[in-house]
């Protein structure tokens, strides 16, 4: 899924393909609002729900598994094992204590990974913008519903990157509109067009390798890694099938 225009093919027909759970309600999912220097008003701990809980999911999602694993942090507001052990996960990767409490030392590294407009430490809005026009609409949703799946991408992302040695991922393409989406030739309903998804490339880091890490982040949809640059989203999120082009690697 690059930017640059190539026919129809298989691999583009199939990223399009709709699973029977396609109809999953959106507002479970999805939020306008965007978390700036969020403030944590108290200690999360397994058992708490809240919106501060669905808040710290979307930040630890990334943080879904130690391994491959088709794992994902539900985005529910439910403090449950599953978020417990994103947390520690997230905790060990930055040197906290790995007790799946989340209290001021862990509150204020979660803060530490976002800016003041809402995106995250390393990413931009501006590299997720529809690459003809720019902004987030014209596509299969509402844009604040695109900009806030981004958001979600971004954090995602930040683990990728972390798990990665810190090395800095370029974002080709992430949202398109449905004009561009056409012009380019790609599928009529890809994730792209969602908010969901990122063509991605870290150089000196091999693709397979990147899509190997990208198995341990949660991300539902990833294209293979014999190309020039790796394609992740979370279709899962939007009540698709999971879909890894190479199966686990």
């Amino acid at each position: 899924m690059t930017s640059s225009f190539r026919p129809m093919n298989r691999r583009t027909m199939l990223r399009g393909t709709l699973a029977a759970g396609a109809g999953v309600a959106f507002g479970q999912l999805l939020f306008s609002g965007v978390a700036q220097a969020y403030s944590w008003s108290r200690t999360l701990e397994q058992g708490a729900t809240g919106a501060d809980v669905t808040e710290l999911q979307i930040r630890i999602a990334g943080w879904a598994a130690d391994s491959a694993s088709h794992s994902r942090v539900s985005i529910d507001g439910d403090f449950g094992p599953g978020t417990a052990a994103a947390v520690k996960r997230f905790q060990t990767a930055y040197g906290l204590t790995a007790d799946a409490s989340v209290g001021p030392n862990t509150q204020a590294k979660l803060n530490a990974l976002e800016q003041s407009d809402g995106s995250t430490l390393h990413f931009n809005w501006s590299e997720f913008e529809n690459q003809t026009g720019g902004g987030f609409s014209g596509g299969k949703l509402s844009t604040a519903q695109v900009k806030e799946n981004v958001r979600r991408c971004m954090y995602k992302l930040e683990a990728l990157r972390k798990k990665l040695g810190d090395k800095p991922i370029t974002v080709n393409s992430g949202f398109r509109n449905i004009a561009h989406n056409a012009d380019i030739g790609g599928a009529s309903d890809n994730m792209h067009l969602y908010g969901t998804a990122a063509d991605l490339d870290v150089p000196g880091v091999a693709t397979k390798t990147v899509y190997q890490k990208a198995e341990t982040c949660g991300f539902s949809g990833l294209e293979t890694y014999t190309v020039d640059h790796q394609h992740v989203d979370s279709r899962a999120d939007l009540g698709r099938d999971w879909w890894w082009e190479d199966g686990t690697v």
